[in-house]
């Protein structure tokens, strides 16, 4: 106890104090970033004027690449908040990735979607805050308490996707950032004769940001069917639930933080019985399903490498086998 009083005196954790606290400040202007990001962009994309030609515009370079011709599955993954750019995955989040593309090989994955920038830009980027967001996410020993700086800045990027008053703008750069990077992981096939699947998969705040983009993509995107993979996910109950055809919940047995959605979003509670949530839980849209042993995060949570029972399957195993036996992988050929 007097060794932890002692830490608590000294100058390097007042330090880090101090920038929690210049971080919550900062954090409640948050806001002022989307809407500059708004104001930077053109009328047509931002979704306010009628682009009838939106998918040729996607699908402008075909495809000619033999091996890749039967590509008509793009999953979309959307990190948790405790992440400090889209490009640097956990290695159990590549382990996840790269054996769903080897699983699935009509699928392609999309893998650099920040959500927690309007401007899809990592924390790295962003000029005046990017020495604390780098010290953050590279501080270890008893510095490594740091990184919850970027969690505080991530989760108020994941409240603006929730808000109702920023939350449409938020969201609709979002669902550019995926269009984008979904043709630059494969072009977009304006010849394809079946409807091509997205699969919006979603861990921690990506889920609910996965949600709130949806409407968006299915409105650019014509002849698609979209469905949401929450992992562990904290979301609200309004976002996408009229939009996505499936919605599949994955619950960790020891993961308490995904229970927060369901506490802190009155649109999930079960007497608000109008809500998007509930109408989609009531038309079978909505199913929960028990991914195992998982925490929300670290070594036993959902991307975690870490031994789990007695046939030497990891924690990152124990999601794979889940998502793998999800209803969303029918028809491939």
């Amino acid at each position: 106890m007097v060794r932890f009083v002692n830490w608590l005196r000294s100058g390097s954790l007042r330090l880090l104090v101090l920038a929690g606290i210049i971080l919550l400040i900062w954090g409640m202007f948050s806001p002022v970033g989307t809407l500059v990001w708004w104001l930077s962009q053109e009328v047509e994309s931002l979704g306010l004027k009628p682009k009838p030609d939106k998918q040729l515009q996607l699908s402008g370079s075909s495809n000619s690449q033999g091996q890749s011709a039967n590509i008509n599955c793009y999953i979309v993954f959307l990190t948790g908040v405790g992440d400090f750019s889209a490009n640097q995955l956990l290695p159990g989040e590549e382990v996840f990735l790269n054996r769903l593309e080897q699983a699935h090989p009509n699928c392609v994955t999309v893998r650099d979607v920040f959500p927690y920038s309007a401007a899809n830009e990592s924390l790295g980027g962003e000029r005046f805050l990017s020495p604390l967001w780098r010290f953050a996410d590279e501080a270890k020993g008893w510095y490594g308490v740091a990184d919850v700086l970027i969690k505080i800045r991530n989760l108020w990027r994941f409240a603006i996707s929730a808000d109702d008053r920023y939350g449409k703008v938020y969201n609709l750069g979002i669902a550019n950032a995926i269009v984008d990077r979904m043709q630059a992981a494969h072009p977009l096939s304006q010849t394809s004769q079946q409807p091509i699947k997205i699969l919006l998969m979603g861990t921690s705040g990506g889920a609910q940001v996965a949600l709130a983009a949806t409407p968006y993509l299915d409105r650019w995107l014509p002849n698609t069917q979209i469905a949401v993979v929450s992992i562990g996910g904290v979301f609200g109950g309004t976002d996408g639930f009229n939009t996505a055809e499936q919605i599949y919940h994955l619950q960790g047995q020891r993961d308490w933080v995904e229970d927060i959605g369901r506490i802190i979003f009155p649109s999930r509670w079960i007497w608000t019985v109008g809500s998007p949530f509930n109408q989609a839980v009531r038309q079978g849209r909505y199913t929960v399903h028990s991914s195992g042993p998982h925490e929300h995060d670290g070594a036993k949570g959902y991307f975690g490498m870490e031994i789990v029972g007695e046939k030497g399957m990891r924690y990152v195993d124990l999601t794979l086998q889940k998502v793998n036996q999800l209803p969303i992988w029918s028809n491939e050929k």
